[in-house]
């Protein structure tokens, strides 16, 4: 039986910064954005806009009466979800009216969460082949005004559709995961920003993709020429073409130039989003499967997802007949050009507007937000949401 990704959406505000304004700014030369970490645009979520909307508008996009009767499973990846007890899947199980007989939980560890939720998913499938399990990857990634990881923040979210027989990609049982305790990024419960050690980070997540490449080589018996691509976690763009470079000569040239050529076109929607932590895999994965026009049916892609702390894990996925018919390049393109520029005030203004955490009351204005599913604001401690179309 063929388990994998049946459906993809994804959402990001409608707000954006540009990184060369931001550059200017801070008396940076853009180039060290553009090029040196390789991004163009910041996704700058709204108040309005949170893990929870982020992720329920990128499933509502994709999902079909039919889904949502099947759907008896929703599992959360994040790691700037909105509640210490309560998941975020149960959120936006209600504000999407999904089947009410279904598991909802929230999985984290750093940037790996959305992972660990898709191989949950298929265990639950093997055992339930009529079931579909919705995973959600969904994160704001916030360092600060003026930080050296500023450049590096974003928002927004993805949503897989993981079926039997599914449409886009059947994913393959060889995988192989690591787990070390490294303190190269954390955020602890008392900080809504977060922490780095960028150079170990850096450090780590090649000397994972090494690590995690030479054992799956030998487990496998697969090397560089059996794929078409390879779709990495971009917390920047240029952080994956680091790890592909020590092992890129085990290729031929012409699997080479293929696998590099692709590894670019699978970086334009993050660079245009910036890092969205549990989604940053799947946004890479959905540039490739929409840009690329001339990818073909029985392609293997292989993914890398690395959360920090650190969980790595590397597995490949076969591309379906059909596939292209089930993805939505066009909206996705509507969206990115519906989007609004910010000024640098703006964005300052809007990343130091944030929810009291006193227990007051406070309604929000969602009339300015272009999205279906917001935050209305929070009573009693607890957050109020709106699907306005629901």
């Amino acid at each position: 039986m063929k388990i994998g990704i049946d459906k993809i959406g994804f959402y990001a505000p409608h707000l954006y910064l540009d990184m060369t304004k931001l550059a200017h700014s801070r008396n940076v030369d853009p180039d060290k954005f553009t090029i040196g970490i390789g991004q163009e645009k910041m996704a700058v979520p709204p108040i309005t806009q949170d893990a929870v909307t982020l992720a329920a508008n990128a499933a509502s996009e994709i999902l079909d009466e039919a889904d949502k009767e099947a759907i008896d499973f929703v599992i959360f990846g994040t790691e700037t979800g909105v509640d210490s007890s309560k998941s975020a899947a149960v959120y936006v199980h209600e504000l999407l009216g999904l089947n009410p007989y279904a598991r909802a939980i929230e999985v984290k560890q750093a940037c790996y969460g959305a992972t660990a939720g898709i191989q949950m998913a298929i265990g639950h499938i093997a055992m339930n082949p009529d079931s579909k399990v919705l995973v959600l990857g969904s994160d704001i990634s916030r360092y600060g005004i003026a930080t050296p990881g500023e450049a590096t923040q974003g928002a927004g979210a993805v949503a897989l559709l993981i079926s039997a027989d599914p449409q886009v990609m059947a994913l393959e049982d060889q995988s192989v995961y690591f787990t070390s305790d490294i303190m190269d990024f954390w955020r602890p419960v008392y900080s809504d920003k977060a922490f780095a050690d960028g150079k170990l980070s850096n450090e780590q997540y090649i000397a994972f993709f090494s690590e995690i490449w030479n054992r799956y080589k030998e487990k496998s018996g697969l090397g560089l020429n059996d794929f078409e691509g390879i779709a990495f976690h971009l917390p920047y763009t240029k952080m994956g073409k680091k790890a592909l470079k020590p092992v890129i000569d085990e290729a031929d040239n012409d699997v080479q130039e293929r696998l590099k050529e692709n590894y670019q076109i699978s970086t334009e929607y993050n660079r245009v989003v910036g890092n969205i932590y549990t989604g940053s895999l799947y946004l890479s994965l959905l540039s490739l499967l929409e840009l690329k026009s001339d990818l073909k049916a029985g392609s293997r892609i292989g993914m890398f997802s690395y959360g920090s702390g650190a969980v790595g894990e590397f597995f490949t996925g076969i591309l379906q007949d059909g596939f292209r018919e089930h993805l939505r390049a066009a909206q996705h393109r509507n969206m990115f050009a519906s989007r609004k520029e910010v000024t640098v005030p703006e964005y300052e203004a809007i990343f130091e507007e944030t929810l009291p955490t006193d227990g007051s009351t406070v309604k929000l204005d969602t009339n300015n937000d272009p999205a279906d599913i917001c935050l209305a604001g929070i009573s009693d401690d607890k957050r109020q949401y709106v699907n306005k179309v629901k």
